[in-house]
């Protein structure tokens, strides 16, 4: 690569990780996710999402108006063939204080689940159980997953779709049995964003190939549907992820949420009878900015260049 090449990649590349920066950090500050003192516990699996996480909140750790530690812990479920010496020699050199918990869950997950059957929910089970008891036992005060935007809306779809119900992931939640806050930071990245940023980093990536990778999975239905219309409606996923951020429980039909029974004309409802209006439609859709997306293709142009 030449000099020149070389210097547009870096530039292409800095402006990525402002971006990533800009958006964990909106993130932390809207849902107070890192709070003076805490001891973040980044739970590593190996994955682009995971290593940009811990990569971003390394360099906000630096800056932050507020002292907080991190530890990265990565769960060795015993996959075959899992390469256990990647993560050890990776966090070393990064100087990141780190614990492998060793817990052989795939054996668990074969023998329960029947052969042909999807193992991500006990998968699942079995690795958050590990990870409350180890982040109990360290004394962490916040657990930190690696879900991102795109993350949140194909649970949406699943949800809509399979479950009946208008749900997706909580940007920050508390354990069932309260002992426990987990935090998203990405919940503001997109995917596309982490992934070029993880090629141009040289995370050395360690595939799933116990759940991530089967054939037939609900959620990479999913996944497809919105990158097909990620590339044929320019602005739709950005449009979308900003309307779970825009609910107006008295348009929507959940008496649960809204009081229907009680209404009456003397009730003040936002937006009233605007439902019956034709919705103003912009030409732009809400949340699009086509400069980070130009950013993105650059960079994914010099990777494979």
């Amino acid at each position: 690569m030449t000099h020149a090449a070389q210097a547009k990649a870096q530039y292409s590349l800095n402006k990525l990780h402002k971006r990533l920066r800009r958006n964990v950090g909106q993130a932390i500050a809207d849902f107070n996710m890192i709070e003076d003192g805490d001891k973040i516990m980044v739970c590593l699996s190996g994955g682009k999402d995971s290593y940009t996480m811990l990569d971003i909140l390394l360099n906000l750790q630096k800056s932050a108006p507020i002292h907080f530690s991190i530890i990265a812990v990565n769960l060795d479920q015993k996959q075959p063939g899992f390469p256990a010496e990647v993560l050890p020699s990776y966090l070393t050199e990064l100087g990141v204080e780190y614990l492998i918990v060793n817990e052989d869950t795939y054996s668990i997950v074969k023998e329960k689940v029947p052969e042909g059957k999807t193992t991500c929910s006990l998968c699942s089970r079995l690795r958050r159980g590990i990870l409350y008891n180890t982040a109990k036992k360290l004394g962490a005060t916040k657990i930190a997953l690696g879900h991102h935007r795109d993350d949140m809306l194909e649970t949406l779809f699943l949800n809509m779709f399979f479950g009946g119900k208008m749900k997706s992931m909580p940007p920050k939640l508390v354990s069932d049995n309260g002992e426990h806050v987990v935090i998203r930071p990405l919940v503001y990245c997109k995917e596309k964003d982490i992934e070029q940023y993880s090629i141009a980093k040289g995370f050395p990536i360690i595939p799933c190939n116990l759940c991530g990778s089967q054939d037939g999975l609900q959620r990479q239905v999913v996944k497809e549907m919105l990158q097909d219309w990620d590339k044929r409606f320019p602005g739709r996923i950005e449009t979308m992820f900003q309307a779970m951020q825009n609910i107006v429980p008295s348009h929507m039909i959940d008496k649960n949420l809204f009081n229907f029974a009680e209404l009456s004309k003397d009730t003040s409802v936002s937006e009233g009878d605007t439902a019956f209006d034709k919705p103003s439609i912009s030409a732009i859709p809400a949340g699009f900015i086509a400069d980070e997306d130009a950013d993105v293709a650059e960079l994914q142009y010099i990777a494979l260049s």
